[in-house]
């Protein structure tokens, strides 16, 4: 029979310790057991649920930005115009920092020779005679530009990130509500059995 170090021996008791609630003893109880696996569910939903929810949500989300993209580009077309219209002097403000655009009077020629005059928004800042791309449908609307590449995968990597968040949040938010009722369990049971063992310690009778 072998002799162990004292390093040895803390390092035993230490883990009996720390993993007491996976072995027959008499503080154990059944909430106990509970809280126990508890713990590992909320590692496995942490450590893979909430990314696997991620990878979910953001194949679903790529794939709806590719489709309305795709359809957009199918119902508008683009033009190479010139601005004919008088632009305001000074850009509106807004708040936030986005980007502005005003409606100014644009023109440009078709394959065919026909010039068309139209209204469209372009990009605040834009002055008398500077050329822009601009977007129209088949009726004549000025509508804006479909999502690029980029846009359909930051809004791809937008709704997996807060998938995954999201996840991670209820996962800990119920793991805190069992916590809590584990505990409370563990009281209750705990006076209990003070009730019937305190006589025997102290030597009374109970009342």
């Amino acid at each position: 029979m072998g002799t162990r170090t004292r390093d040895g021996e803390e390092i035993d008791m230490r883990t009996r310790v720390r993993n007491w609630r996976w072995r027959r003893n008499p503080l154990r109880r059944r909430c106990d057991v509970v809280e126990a696996w508890t713990a590992l569910v909320v590692a496995a939903l942490l450590l893979v649920g909430a990314p696997l929810a991620g990878i979910l949500t953001g194949w679903w989300a790529h794939g709806e930005a590719r489709a309305i993209a795709t359809q957009q580009r199918a119902d508008r077309h683009e033009v190479h115009a010139k601005v004919v219209g008088r632009t305001p002097d000074t850009p509106p403000s807004v708040d936030g920092g986005s980007r502005h655009t005003t409606p100014v009077a644009v023109r440009w020629s078709d394959p065919g020779g026909a010039t068309h005059t139209a209204m469209a928004r372009v990009p605040a800042g834009t002055h008398t005679g500077d050329s822009v791309d601009v977007w129209f449908d088949a009726h004549g609307h000025n509508l804006a530009a479909p999502p690029t590449e980029s846009a359909v995968w930051q809004h791809t990597l937008s709704m997996g990130v807060a998938a995954t968040g999201g996840t991670v949040a209820v996962v800990l938010l119920a793991h805190g509500v069992v916590r809590r009722v584990a505990l409370r369990h563990r009281l209750d049971e705990w006076d209990r059995d003070w009730a019937l063992t305190e006589p025997l310690w102290t030597r009374r009778r109970p009342a």
